[in-house]
């Protein structure tokens, strides 16, 4: 019997968050070698990256009808190693234009995939009549924490991005073999409609407060993202394995946090758990400003990926639960505009690096976790009226 047919439904959304991230994830170790290669700077780099963004707004808008007809199966079957090979051409763009340009088809096959994982999760969660989604986002930072660690032994072996992105396509391929052979979508919610509603979800004061309190986590986890690696090696002039740890160092710490997440929750009041995880950021932000030592900006790192770990799920969770609009067009517009600032915040902030030192791009979310902090009341049971 293969392996795909012994898994359980939730086991298989796991897996496809987890092999989602992993296809994603091995760029980022390599972008000190990609900026290297280009000769370009830190705000060229983080314009080219937001081809990426672009694709993944324009998927998230626009691809459900074809999703739909697609089937979930189908879509994700072919979304994962397409988002893989996506990612293996654009590597070999040749400058910053050309960059952005081959990420817009990454891009959209990683809006698609975003939509079809976080549906099948939450259609799971509601056939087994207990949460997952925070460890469904758990597998995925786990996946984040594979990329990240296979990126750094790649970059230290001295093996060529383009090389490197190429391997990852026959893994992504044996892993949708191997761990979704037997993928069945999951049935859809009784409440779930037809009618999708706008295409973009018009936020109301009290989901703006929302978007702030998720503000800094979604910045800083970007950031994380796109710049811990050229950080490493810009600052430290630390090795190439060190770069791409720091990448695998956050999402292995937010993984770890994500599982455990929804048992925090359930003892401790929503507003209480945000804010020691805001404090969490915050010592992290200010140990990666300081740092003296690739090791303490390791720390540092640790402590920004469990801090960004489960702010947003509260978040989503505050919004679902307000009464003055239907659930699903409160939180269709805190996560669209949520994720506009995870997907094209990060990137400018290449500009910070440039002029003002890669310190910055970190430092710079220090006030806007206190922002964060100071609005986190909204993320009480039953929110006030904004």
């Amino acid at each position: 019997m293969p392996l795909s047919a012994r898994l359980k439904p939730h086991q298989r959304v796991f897996a496809s968050f987890a092999i989602y991230a992993f296809a994603l994830g091995n760029l980022f170790p390599r972008l000190p070698d990609i900026k290297r290669a280009m000769g370009i700077e830190e705000g060229a780099l983080g314009l080219a990256l937001i081809g990426t963004s672009t694709g993944t707004l324009i998927s998230l808008t626009l691809a459900a009808p074809i999703i739909a007809k697609l089937g979930h199966r189908n879509a994700l079957f072919t979304l994962l190693p397409l988002m893989a090979l996506f990612f293996a051409i654009a590597v070999h763009a040749s400058g910053p234009l050309s960059l952005y340009f081959l990420l817009i088809p990454a891009g959209l096959t990683m809006g698609a995939t975003e939509v079809i994982v976080n549906v099948e999760a939450d259609r799971t969660e509601a056939a087994m009549g207990r949460r997952i989604m925070n460890r469904a986002h758990a597998f995925w930072s786990f996946g984040f924490f594979g990329a990240g660690l296979f990126g750094a032994v790649m970059a230290q072996l001295g093996i060529s991005p383009g090389l490197h992105l190429a391997v990852v396509l026959p893994l992504i391929l044996g892993a949708v073999w191997l761990l979704l052979g037997d993928f069945q979508p999951a049935p859809k919610r009784g409440t779930e409609s037809v009618d999708t509603g706008p295409a973009i979800a018009k936020p109301t004061m009290g989901i703006m407060v929302l978007v702030g309190v998720s503000l800094s986590a979604m910045l800083l986890e970007g950031a994380s993202i796109d710049w811990s690696a050229i950080y490493m090696r810009s600052v430290f002039d630390a090795l190439p394995f060190l770069g791409g740890l720091a990448v695998a160092t956050t999402a292995l710490s937010q993984a770890i946090t994500r599982y455990y997440a929804d048992r925090i929750v359930d003892r401790h009041a929503p507003d209480h758990v945000a804010r020691l995880m805001q404090a969490t950021m915050a010592l992290g932000v200010l140990i990666i400003f300081f740092a003296p030592a690739p090791g303490v900006a390791l720390l540092g790192f640790a402590l920004i990926g469990a801090g960004t770990s489960a702010i947003f799920p509260l978040a989503m969770s505050a919004a679902a639960q307000r009464s003055d609009r239907p659930a699903a067009i409160n939180v269709a517009a805190l996560a669209q505009f949520s994720f506009v600032i995870f997907l094209l915040g990060p990137p400018l902030l290449g500009f910070v690096a440039e002029h003002a030192g890669l310190r910055w791009t970190f430092g710079l979310g220090l006030p806007l976790v206190a922002v964060s902090f100071a609005l986190s009341g909204a993320l009480r049971s039953k929110p006030a009226t904004i």
